[in-house]
Parts: C-alpha cells; structure tokens; sequence
C-alpha cells in the first residue's frame, strides 16, 4: 500500500524484543517517520562532514564512533551532537549496550529523536534491522477472499457473497488442509518476488460460517488445520453457472491476474447444485504444483495429438 508512513514506533513495536532495543531518551519523538528502509553509520557526520550525510535512515552508533567522540573536547562533542541533530534523523540505536553521554542524550531530548540501546554487535544490529525494514516497507494490500493452504500451494478463493466460499473451505479443512486467512486475505510483496497472504491477527484462527456463526478452527480441527502466513500461487473465483461466459476448457493457456505486480495463476470455477466445489478446488491447486513441477497435461495431450496428425493416424 503506497503513502502509508512508516514510523520508528512500529519498527520499535514490531521488533523491540528481537533486536533487544530499549528506548534511552526522545520517547516523544516515536511518530517520526522512517523514509528510507536502510541503515547508515553517522562516521563522517559525526567528524563534521555532512554533505553526503544519509539523514533519512536509522543512525547506528558502534565502537568506533563512540570511541571517536570521546577524543573530542566536550564544547566541540556538543557542537557535533547538535549539528547531527538538525537533519531529520529518524532514530539512533547505540550497539553493543553503549551508554550514550549526558550531552548526547540532551541533544536528541531537544530535537525530539529517539535514542535507543542495543547489545547485538553493530554490524549483526544493521543486518537484522536491514530485515526488519524491509519488512516494514513491503507494499501491501488486501483481496476480499479466503486463503487455503493445499499441500504447499497457497490458494485464494473469492467469488460473491452466498456463493459457497465457506462451505468449501470447510471442506478442504476436513480433508486436512490449513485455513490462512477467512473472509479478507492481507497480502505482502516479499523481497519484491513473492506475494504472502495472511489473515488478520483478530480473527486468526476463526471462521464465520453463514448460519452457524464463528467457529474456532484451531479447536475444532486441530493445530495442523492453521497457518500464519503462506505464498499465494493460486486465485480461484468461483461464479454462479449462468454468469460464466466462455472459458478454456482444454488448459492450454493459463490465465493471469496481478496481485502487487506480481502475476498469478487465475481460475474460475462455475458454481451450480450438485458440483462438489472443495474436489474442483482441490484439483485446480494440485494441477498448478504439477506445472510448477513443469508438467502440464494440457500441452502434453496436446503434443500427442499433434505428432499422431502428423504420423497420418486417426485420433480415436
């Protein structure tokens, strides 16, 4: 999702406990916006030189720089600390449990910047934090569909409301399948290759079935009937039967649909009495992990049929 602000409080609440970071000074500072998913090392700024100063990053602070900083008289320490201060720095983060000073401290006071501790070497902290951003600044969106996982294929099934979404994916659960998302499936681009999906942390773990209201997957199916999150490789809309136009019925051309740039399998299944939907579905995401596997029945029937043409024989 595109201009959503990323701020250091959501960095520091999503990874607060994995990065060991404890907030030191400038807690008001928090809402200050992350622009670039990055992290720098202020070394030159810190001796004064910053013309080329990446200010919009997180700012780690190692050895090396605290060990600089004490060679300096404290008047110019203090210049320093307030030159670097007046670009719009998002936060510090102090390796190896560094005790910023006093005059540090004061400094991002004044200017409103978070401070924060942090016991991984500098450069563990920038490799995980680097992660950790870009995380944080993956596009996202959401599709107004359930996601299944069928033996590693992530599935999303979508259609209009009453069409049977629910019941099928009830279906594909008792025939130990996992439920990712109900309902509403948030999607993540991941390292600009992969989209993710998974359900809202709310209602994880929850289905809410038209005339039986919400159950509780988990507890009624078993651990093995959730997961968290799952790469989407498949969408299927299901449509009623007399609103489905002409479709390829052979399979030789698949058909595509964009989901954060990213190109994925798309089938439509027509709905009508008596069609055991969570069967077809099942079929359509086992048929996609044998094409991923690179074997397509579609181009291979029609391999055959092509070279018996051409041997002059009859089809039958």
């Amino acid at each position: 999702m595109k201009g959503r602000d990323n701020t250091v409080e959501q960095f520091y609440l999503a990874h607060a406990s994995t990065l060991g970071l404890k907030l030191m000074a400038g807690a008001t500072g928090l809402k200050r916006a992350i622009l670039e998913p990055t992290v720098n090392r202020p070394g030159l700024a810190l001796a004064g030189f910053t013309q080329y100063f990446a200010s919009k990053r997180i700012q780690a602070i190692g050895s090396a720089e605290v060990t600089y900083l004490r060679t300096l008289k404290r008047p110019l320490r203090i210049a320093r600390y307030t030159a670097l201060c007046e670009h719009p720095v998002p936060c510090f983060v102090f390796s190896r449990n560094l005790k910023p000073d006093r005059d540090f401290l004061r400094a991002a006071e004044v200017a409103d910047i978070p401070v924060f501790r942090c016991p991984l070497t500098t450069m563990k902290f920038i490799s995980r934090a680097t992660l950790a951003l870009e995380d944080l600044f993956a596009p996202r969106s959401t599709v107004h569909g359930s996601m299944v996982d069928i033996l590693g294929i992530g599935v999303i099934i979508q259609g209009e409301s009453g069409i049977g979404k629910s019941e099928c994916v009830l279906s594909l659960l008792e025939r130990g399948y996992s439920l990712v998302a109900d309902d509403v499936t948030r999607l993540r681009l991941l390292d600009g290759r992969e989209v993710m999906g998974t359900g809202a942390d709310i209602t994880r773990n929850h289905m809410e079935v038209r005339g039986l209201g919400i159950i509780d997957v988990g507890a009624m199916f078993g651990v093995k009937s959730i997961r968290t999150e799952k790469r989407v490789d498949l969408l299927i809309t299901l449509r009623d039967w007399n609103k489905v136009g002409d479709i390829e019925r052979v399979g030789l051309e698949d058909e595509k649909v964009k989901l954060l740039g990213i190109e994925i399998t798309h089938v439509t299944i027509p709905v009508r009495p008596g069609r055991d939907l969570a069967c077809l579905v099942e079929v359509a995401a086992l048929n996609t992990k044998l094409r991923q596997a690179g074997h397509n029945a579609a181009a291979e029937l029609n391999r055959r049929l092509l070279e018996r043409m051409n041997q002059g024989k009859t089809l039958t």
